[in-house]
């Protein structure tokens, strides 16, 4: 039975909303109850949550719906990302997007594997039906929940966007709806001094303030001493009643005094400012301990829309003498709140901050463009790929290239350049770049390779080397043996791996013919489904080759026996 969603009641959050949006036009894309399993404008790595992740009972397989009557207007099938998608264009502005999904319905189904075979290739890029080849009514099946692309357990995703802009929008605006009685929980509180003059307990670093939890909803911090001009920052998280999953909040606000300085919500953003998430948090201490802990003040170099109301970008000024109250409120959508109070009393500090002497010779402006050279390694940083001036480490020893720190975001990618000249032809075949941030588990970079150069792209600093791999990918063809009937299966199913570069492609043949196989980079296995192609006769060759990044290759193949199932 399909679940019929409650429609909000007039909330007072709301009201913060600058458009009204309709609140019962959508229907639920799952029949089953809505539990969330991330919520819209959550932190993810480097960008915002751009919808809601619906739990499908840690199953694939379940009917996905359409919220409302539409066209299908993009689809879209690649290893990451969303995996297989859906977009579905609505007669009111709004488009809702479906993605991990496991197959689309029949029609559609058929339609996206003739464009596969065609292309000989599972990844279709966008491909832009036309407006009247798939009109969907609201609640009809368009596809099947799933675990594709970057999921990380079997979910659907679910997306609302406006049409003309493409700025996603909470889906919580339009009615999506689950039980939520809870208040965020606040888990640290961390105070910056931001001026030159700025002491915090008679200190110049970041500092922790331990805070003790009152009664649900409310913290208190310790009294802290400053002066100069400081800012704070809050790791936070939201649960709701069904799940123990930790969420994102809606709203952080703080107020100084009682009066608001600094506000923001996760009303609506564009993908285009989604990565300025990077400066919203404290991206430093994220990199290091992995917790995200979002700041109360905006950075000149912050462009995200999502602020309102910011007095002195929420940065505070503290004068001697004065006392203040400064509380932090947290809130999820349905209005749910949590505080917390931190008393600061204005006291001048005799301490001398003396700023340490940078020692490198590499001064970058943010808004000038540079090239550095040490040995074979040449690093090369376009305008602005900083978000300010600083003075980069960069050395080469032992062919590793330390570029400063991972701790420090970037707006655009650097190109770095190794000179391979001194190597062979052979030696060359089988080197690539790598990221060996953590040695044990160097990651494969994309290496495009000249005669004498290789060079990458990048938006990550840290350690970089060139590594060499001998060693061919593995192909284990699973639940078949050679000669052997398969009359009951339905599937094919290989298992790939590699140890070095790292897989880059495969492809497999049955009977000669190209045969579509669907990659789990989870479990690494590869499917083929037998009802993609007709069956002649009873005896059947399998092939398959797989490459690694450098171009070692692994070929394997079997015969079996299996008739067309009638």
């Amino acid at each position: 039975m399909k679940q019929k969603l409650i429609i909000f009641l007039l909330l007072p959050i709301l009201c913060f909303s600058q458009k009204e949006y309709p609140k019962d036009y959508f229907q639920s894309p799952l029949e089953i109850p809505l539990v969330f399993a991330g919520t819209f404008g959550e932190l993810r790595s480097n960008h915002f949550h751009a919808g809601l992740d619906l739990k499908t009972q840690n199953k694939e397989g379940l009917k996905v719906l359409a919220a409302a009557e539409g066209y299908v207007s993009r689809i879209k099938v690649q290893q990451f990302g969303y995996g297989k998608a859906i977009y579905i264009t609505h007669p009111n502005g709004f488009t809702t997007v479906y993605g991990h999904l496991s197959k689309f319905n029949e029609e559609i189904e058929a339609y996206v594997k003739t464009i596969q075979y065609k292309k000989e290739n599972y990844q279709t890029g966008n491909i832009f039906p036309k407006k009247n080849k798939f009109i969907v009514k609201k609640g009809a099946i368009i596809a099947f929940s799933g675990d594709t692309g970057g999921s990380a357990g079997p979910h659907l995703h679910f997306e609302v966007r406006d049409t003309k802009t493409e700025k996603v929008i909470n889906p919580l605006y339009f009615g999506i709806h689950t039980p939520d009685t809870k208040a965020p929980s606040i888990r640290s509180l961390q105070v910056y001094p931001l001026s030159i003059d700025a002491r915090i307990n008679q200190q110049y670093n970041s500092y922790k303030i331990p805070i003790k939890k009152i009664e649900k909803g409310k913290y208190k911090a310790d009294r802290i001493s400053a002066s100069g001009t400081i800012g704070f920052g809050i790791e936070v998280f939201d649960r709701l009643d069904r799940a123990l999953n930790k969420n994102g909040i809606y709203s952080l606000e703080m107020r100084v005094n009682g009066k608001r300085h600094y506000y923001h919500d996760v009303e609506s953003f564009s993908f285009a400012e989604s990565k300025y998430l990077n400066l919203l948090i404290d991206y430093e201490y994220y990199k290091k301990y992995k917790s995200k802990i979002q700041k109360t003040f905006k950075v000149d170099a912050n462009k995200l829309s999502i602020y309102q109301d910011l007095v002195n970008n929420g940065k505070i000024l503290i004068k001697n003498g004065l006392n203040y109250s400064v509380e932090i409120i947290a809130k999820d959508f349905i209005g749910n709140t949590s505080a917390v109070k931190i008393p600061i009393v204005g006291k001048e500090s005799n301490s001398i901050f003396k700023k340490q002497k940078d020692t490198t010779a590499y001064k970058i402006i943010a808004n000038q463009f540079y090239r550095f050279q040490q040995e074979n390694v040449t690093v090369a940083f376009p305008k602005n790929t900083f978000y300010e001036d600083i003075f980069l480490d960069f050395k080469v020893a032992n062919n590793i290239a330390k570029i400063h720190t991972p701790t420090i975001p970037l707006d655009k990618s650097f190109t770095l350049t190794f000179d391979v000249s001194n190597c062979s032809k052979k030696e060359k075949e089988q080197l690539y770049i790598a990221n060996i941030e953590y040695p044990k588990y160097p990651r494969y970079q994309n290496t495009r390779k000249k005669d004498s150069t290789f060079y990458t792209t990048t938006k990550t600093l840290g350690n970089y080397t060139l590594k060499t791999d001998k060693q061919s990918p593995e192909i284990k063809i699973l639940y078949i043996k050679d000669k052997q009937w398969i009359s009951k299966l339905n599937t094919l199913k290989v298992k790939i791996s590699d140890v070095g570069s790292g897989i880059k492609n495969w492809r497999a043949t049955l009977d000669d013919e190209w045969i579509l196989m669907q990659y789990n980079h989870k479990k690494k296995i590869l499917t083929y489904h037998f009802s993609d192609k007709k069956l002649v006769g009873s005896k059947h060759i399998f092939k398959i080759v797989v490459s690694d990044n450098v171009g070692n290759t692994t070929e394997r193949s079997i015969s079996f026996f299996k008739k067309q199932a009638i």
